[in-house]
């Protein structure tokens, strides 16, 4: 609109080229004239008079008392002797009207001594596709209806970090319990005696039929701390893992291809594959020693 002037407009002309109203025009040109393209930028909604407002000693106490007890302007203002809506807007104002959240305690990481000591388990729920879908196409259309699910079951060790995993058809705790079983007969033939296993809050961990299972394998079944998946990490990592560089990283004809790379995959994952937790090496560095090979 100032340009418009500048450039030969009048100030209502130029408002009424912009849309605005004449006022506007004049307010927006005078504005130029006083402090020249700097003025023009928005100014704060904030009232030049605030004859209501506290004093500055008054806020401060409000602050103060807020840092104090650490709670609503309902608590303070009965402190202090004045109306909740007034704390309110001088903690607005100081950018206090949230409490700060709690500090968390610090993540522990941890890593058992041997392997075998500690075996992670967890699940993972994958849809079911006969064709190439929408997320791949990006059209839309939904190509695969009432294919259902796949659940994938992944254990880790925690020393070693090797992996394995199965593709079952549920996460119920018949299909939970025969994967702890196929799992730490897998794990013997390659040397490690699973002592313990964690795993999540879920209804089939905490079955009759898994404690069962962990009595007769001699396993000490253990959980995580409710809403607290992190203290199942290295689980959870494994399973970010696989979703990354396994489940989506190539356009698979259907689930059952993807189902059928599952074993190459770890087979690189424990050979080859570089792990950050212990400084680059695969973790079948970690347990070679204990079978002298790997199959």
């Amino acid at each position: 609109m100032v340009g418009l002037i500048l450039e030969g407009e009048s100030p209502p002309q130029a408002a009424a080229c912009c849309g605005a109203s004449r006022a506007t025009g004049y307010r927006l040109w005078a504005r130029y004239r006083e402090g020249g393209w700097a003025a023009l930028a928005d100014r704060p909604c904030t009232p030049r008079r605030q004859p209501r407002r506290l004093s500055l000693a008054a806020e401060q106490e409000i602050l103060q008392w807020r840092e104090h007890l650490a709670a609503g302007p309902l608590v303070i203002a009965a402190a202090v002797g004045r109306p909740p809506s007034r704390v309110g807007k001088v903690l607005r104002r100081a950018g206090r009207s949230r409490l700060p959240r709690p500090v968390r305690d610090p993540r522990v990481r941890y890593e058992r001594a041997k392997p075998g000591e500690l075996l992670h388990v967890d699940t993972k729920k994958l849809g079911r596709f006969f064709q190439v879908g929408k997320r791949i196409l990006a059209d839309g259309v939904h190509r695969s209806p009432r294919a259902g699910w796949q659940h994938l079951h992944v254990a880790i060790d925690d020393h070693s970090r090797v992996a394995y995993c199965e593709i079952l058809a549920s996460e119920r705790k018949e299909d939970c319990c025969a994967f702890l079983e196929r799992a730490v007969a897998w794990y013997a033939e390659h040397g490690i005696t699973v002592e313990r296993v964690l795993s999540d809050n879920a209804k089939a961990y905490h079955s009759h039929a898994w404690r069962d299972t962990c009595a007769e394998l001699a396993i000490g079944p253990r959980y995580t701390r409710p809403y607290s998946p992190w203290t199942n990490g290295k689980a959870e990592a494994l399973i970010k893992t696989l979703l990354r560089e396994w489940a989506h990283r190539f356009a698979y004809p259907s689930s059952a291809h993807r189902a059928r790379a599952l074993p190459g995959y770890l087979r690189w994952y424990n050979r080859r594959r570089p792990h950050s937790s212990i400084a680059g090496q695969p973790p079948i560095s970690r347990i070679s020693h204990l079978c002298g090979h790997y199959s």
